[in-house]
């Protein structure tokens, strides 16, 4: 038979066939897209006709179509729908695809001739989105190690192809201890929970084969846990269980293998020249060098602390006179924290979640799109790869742009948190080609499913970074979407948030689940006016894992990394009551993968840019004013990795940002 991953895909907009796919045909379908692949780059380096931008740069963008379908499949599934045979792939997968990516960063005839057309820049008359293909193809060959020989040469190889493995397996342990983690719930056990926190965890009781309702570590399930049970013991035992992910001291502890990581990580950029990791991963990106990183970090840390610091003495006043003696304790944060949110903003969650239906949400994020961007979207009936999955048609005018997939409920197979990814990106080289993306969150599931605002927000958030993939409108796939600097890409996802807050959404598409009716005009009030609430809590969890990670990659890496995390949050004076946001055994940001490796700074750097971004609209005509959003198509969405960030932002804004746009929108100001 046809192995349906190889074949032309006769489907609505090429989507892949999931139905069709089985499991087993993934490992001979990746063998032969990487001969092929391997094949293709070895004829570019072989071509004895004299380097061109056609025959090097733009052939090496037309290779490695087959590997791009097949991996887009794989890593889908593996991420949002795991299976021990998926997990083993992926195992076997991730060596196999370092040592081939790493044979082509290596190959010598190849970066000769990259080189030399990179010699001869300026009398190759290139367009510059031309221009910008030969510098980036260059530079990460370079990055990648291509100028090395010798051992030096071997010892790279070996380098990415064990980074490959320790990612693989970090992210699988994580994934195994949130799956296996689950606290039964008797009914006596209930107590303070609202309705939907407790149909939330009978689903996942259900999903879990209990016999009741269970407490997960999904975000979704826990955080409401925390808020409302008046079971301290159990709160804890939740806690506790939460933060230690990849910590247990079982089959699946993640700390040696961030430790080894991190010791690669350090070799492989002083083999490359750099003092350090950090400075080598930052190099490329907009804020060039860990001192201008860390800069940032320490101007919001300091009032962010100190917001935090008033608060807990807030909620431990409460907690004594609950009639409990003795400190706040972290698992105390977000209960007293709640009870407060109510006392002093008369804000109830169990009284605003009704309001925040799924489906609504994301016809609100569908509506400001269209408002903003003339898009529209119409449901597709066509086979994903889980039942949760829906899709939409996106159009312009008529005119087709993108295919959107949502995967939006929390369950076993899933890795945790949310994420975007293109299956397809958008190009005009070698051929035309709409983008087809997909959001993956983890929102409890029900009926109707209801979300928490910081829920809502998630969903806005990746459905700004759909948006820079669908509006991408360049030649070249490696510049395409998303394709930008890592302290860039968060911008137009974080700057989308806004938009969940503008009170004429929220009027129109925040309606009760049971009653139809719109929020309340008070209630509206009441959440815009709590927008801020914890925001030295929120801060700090935030800044203390990112200048963690910073230090993990600065100077000489640690042979312990929790006795390193120990000692930088004890220099910063992080407060007992509040934990890192992701501890180094779960820090799947950092050590799953490259990404966010020195970058876990990206979001709070975006941050000064959105809140920045979007003063730009409320300055002019308001949130939805056309000229603003059609700048910010222009010179952001729409324009991926064609030009460096700073420039891209210039254009839109007409001068860069400073943090104090950033502390205000926290109100840590």
């Amino acid at each position: 038979m046809t192995n349906p991953l190889l074949s032309t895909w006769d489907t609505p907009f090429e989507i892949a066939p999931f139905a069709a796919i089985k499991d087993a045909d993934f490992a001979p379908a990746f063998e032969q897209a990487l001969d092929e692949h391997s094949a293709e780059v070895q004829a570019i380096a072989d071509n004895t006709d004299a380097p061109t931008f056609a025959n090097t740069v733009e052939a090496l963008e037309a290779a490695g179509g087959v590997l791009d379908k097949v991996l887009s499949v794989f890593f889908t599934v593996a991420g949002a729908d795991s299976n021990p045979e998926r997990e083993a792939l992926q195992r076997d997968f991730s060596p196999k695809m370092a040592a081939h990516f790493a044979a082509i960063s290596s190959n010598k005839a190849l970066f000769t001739r990259l080189a030399d057309l990179w010699d001869r820049r300026d009398t190759l008359g290139l367009t510059p989105e031309q221009a910008r293909v030969l510098m980036l193809t260059h530079r990460g060959f370079v990055r990648a190690g291509a100028a090395l020989t010798g051992t030096e040469d071997t010892r790279m190889g070996e380098i990415k192809a064990r980074l490959a493995v320790l990612g693989t397996q970090f992210t699988q342990n994580l994934l195994a201890d949130e799956r296996d983690w689950f606290m039964e719930l008797t009914e006596d056990d209930l107590d303070g929970l609202p309705d939907f926190a407790i149909n939330a965890m009978r689903a996942a009781g259900v999903e879990k084969g209990a016999s009741g309702p269970v407490v997960t570590t999904g975000r979704s399930i826990i955080t409401p846990f925390l808020q409302f049970s008046t079971r301290r013991d159990l709160r804890q035992k939740a806690y506790q269980a939460f933060t230690s992910r990849g910590a247990n001291g079982n089959d699946n502890d993640n700390r040696a293998i961030a430790a080894e990581i991190l010791k690669l990580r350090e070799e492989r950029a002083q083999l490359l020249g750099y003092a350090d990791f950090a400075s080598y991963k930052l190099e490329t990106e907009m804020a060039k060098t860990p001192e201008r990183v860390e800069e940032l970090l320490q101007a919001v840390w300091t009032p962010a602390k100190a917001r935090a610091e008033e608060d807990a003495k807030v909620l431990q006043d409460m907690l004594h006179a609950d009639g409990l003696n003795g400190d706040l304790e972290a698992w105390d944060w977000h209960y007293y924290a709640a009870k407060r949110r109510k006392a002093d903003h008369d804000l109830d969650e169990a009284e605003l979640k009704p309001y925040l239906q799924l489906d609504r949400m994301i016809e609100g994020a569908f509506a400001c799109a269209t408002r903003l961007f003339g898009l529209e979207f119409t449901p597709l009936d066509v086979p994903l790869y889980h039942e949760d999955c829906r899709a939409w048609e996106v159009t312009r005018d008529g005119e087709h742009v993108a295919v959107f997939i949502g995967d939006y409920f929390a369950r076993g197979s899933k890795r945790s948190g949310a994420w975007c990814s293109a299956m397809r990106a958008q190009a005009r080289f070698p051929k035309v080609q709409a983008p087809v993306v997909i959001n993956v969150c983890n929102f409890a599931k029900g009926d109707p499913a209801l979300l928490s605002y910081d829920d809502a927000r998630t969903l806005f958030h990746e459905f700004g970074h759909a948006l820079h993939q669908m509006l991408s409108n360049v030649t070249y796939e490696s510049i395409s979407g998303t394709s930008v600097a890592r302290d860039f890409v968060e911008l137009p996802s974080q700057l989308y948030e806004h938009w969940l807050e503008v009170p004429e959404v929220l009027a129109e598409f925040a309606t009760h689940a049971e009653t139809g009716e719109a929020m309340p005009a008070a209630m509206l009030e009441k959440v815009l006016g709590a927008a801020n609430f914890d925001q030295g809590f929120q801060t700090v969890e935030y800044v203390a894992s990112a200048l963690v990670d910073l230090a993990f990659h600065r100077g000489a890496a640690a042979a312990d990394p929790m006795a390193k995390q120990a000692e930088v949050l004890a220099d910063l004076g992080m407060p007992k009551q509040i934990a890192m946001r992701h501890a180094t055994p779960h820090f799947a940001h950092v050590f799953a993968g490259d990404g966010y490796s020195s970058a876990y700074y990206s979001y709070m750097w975006s941050e000064v840019m959105d809140a920045d971004a979007f003063a730009a609209f409320e300055e002019a005509g308001g949130a939805f004013d056309p000229d603003r959003a059609k700048a910010l198509e222009e010179h952001i969405l729409s324009t991926g990795g064609s030009q460096e960030a700073e420039d891209l932002y210039v254009a839109f804004r007409g001068r860069l940002p400073g943090v104090e746009a950033l502390l205000k929108g926290r109100g840590l100001v």
